[in-house]
């Protein structure tokens, strides 16, 4: 059974302490796979003087060159033939440019299990069918995005009896349709079956929005939920305090705080993050996070700002067992919390564009440059 395997069936999935060194493990067995079967990979490793020998512990880690997501929205890397690869998914190209990864089954299996146990946690399994209000793309042949893949996933966390979405495809492009989804909220919320909005922040706080503009307050049953994920991508200066927005959503939907759960996550590193009951995003075991210094790029202590570089040995597919994203982030204690999960939790502060990171964006071009790409 491969590390991988072993570390992805782990029990609890915030064990840190106990899981340390079959991350470390899985980080090397999965770094010597893409080393051998991804060129331009070994390639980016040769150029920086770095062997998956050097997978060992902590240090090792922080060693590992990372490679930023700008990279794979300018190349496609891949360790595995496409005839391997059960899906590819994009991101959302927000920049004009999309990254494209690619998983294979075992990958998509790990996943599955870290999903099922995760949800769980946050009790979003319910047998108990329900209306979803998808503030998302309506999936449609040749959308590949992994938001849209994983909002229509976010439905089957309880029978769905409907799927109304706000971004619908017309003439070949989407639209928004906030007032059929506004109407879709009136009806529904008139049964006695939960609602369920699963989608971005943004077209939340737009319907919201329009819901008090409209004077219309409604009380969805209890059992409703609101999951959001995706960011605000373009939307960043409309964007709200969160309690400013689950304020609204309790004023005109009847859902609590206690009820709205929020993900993070990104094509580049498809770990579930969900946030506990004070909305933190404790760091699972199938993952570690490292801030790194702006201008340095050498890993900082806990507390401090920084870049956030993400790892995980899930993927087979694409090398993406280290990317540095464009997130500006703070690792913080697990005791800070005060929800009981000793985990490390990680703090969004913002986004920054990599052309903005003179370090970074100068990386990714002397790693394209370095691979002949």
């Amino acid at each position: 059974m491969s590390y991988r395997t072993q570390l992805f069936r782990t029990e609890n999935p915030y064990d840190l302490p106990s899981t340390e060194a079959l991350f470390f493990r899985a980080m090397k067995e999965n770094c010597i796979f893409h080393y051998e079967h991804c060129g331009e990979y070994r390639k980016i490793l040769d150029s920086r003087g770095f062997s998956p020998a050097d997978m060992n512990g902590y240090e090792g880690l922080c060693r590992l060159p990372f490679l930023p997501t700008l990279l794979f929205k300018k190349h496609e890397l891949y360790s595995l033939p496409s005839r391997r690869m059960l899906i590819q998914a994009t991101s959302s190209g927000t920049s004009g440019m999309a990254s494209r990864i690619g998983f294979e089954t075992s990958g998509l299996w790990c996943g599955l299990q870290m999903v099922l146990k995760i949800i769980r946690r946050r009790r979003l399994l319910s047998p108990r069918p329900a209306h979803y209000m998808i503030l998302g793309y309506q999936p449609s042949k040749g959308n590949e995005t992994a938001v849209t893949k994983t909002a229509f996933g976010a439905t089957l966390f309880a029978p769905a009896l409907s799927r109304t979405y706000a971004l619908r495809k017309k003439d070949g492009q989407y639209k928004a349709d906030l007032e059929g989804v506004l109407e879709a909220i009136v009806k529904r919320s008139r049964t006695s079956s939960p609602v369920r909005f699963m989608g971005f922040p943004s077209y939340t706080y737009f319907l919201l929005r329009l819901m008090e503009q409209r004077g219309v307050r409604v009380t969805c049953a209890p059992g409703s939920k609101i999951m959001l994920g995706g960011g605000w991508k373009q939307f960043y200066v409309e964007q709200v305090d969160k309690r400013e927005l689950y304020s609204m959503a309790a004023d005109r939907l009847g859902i609590g705080e206690e009820d709205i759960v929020e993900f993070y996550g990104a094509v580049e590193h498809p770990i579930l993050y969900c946030d506990c009951i004070h909305h933190h995003f404790h760091v699972p075991v199938y993952s570690r996070v490292i801030i790194r210094d702006v201008h340095s790029l050498e890993p900082v202590k806990n507390g401090t700002p920084g870049l956030v570089n993400l790892l995980t040995p899930m993927v087979k597919a694409t090398p993406i067992l280290s990317v540095m994203t464009d997130d500006l982030g703070v690792l913080h204690e697990g005791g800070e919390c005060g929800c009981g999960n000793p985990s490390p939790y990680l703090e969004i502060l913002g986004r920054i564009g990599l052309r903005d990171i003179k370090t970074c964006a100068a990386g990714a071009a002397e790693i394209l440059k370095g691979v002949g790409l």
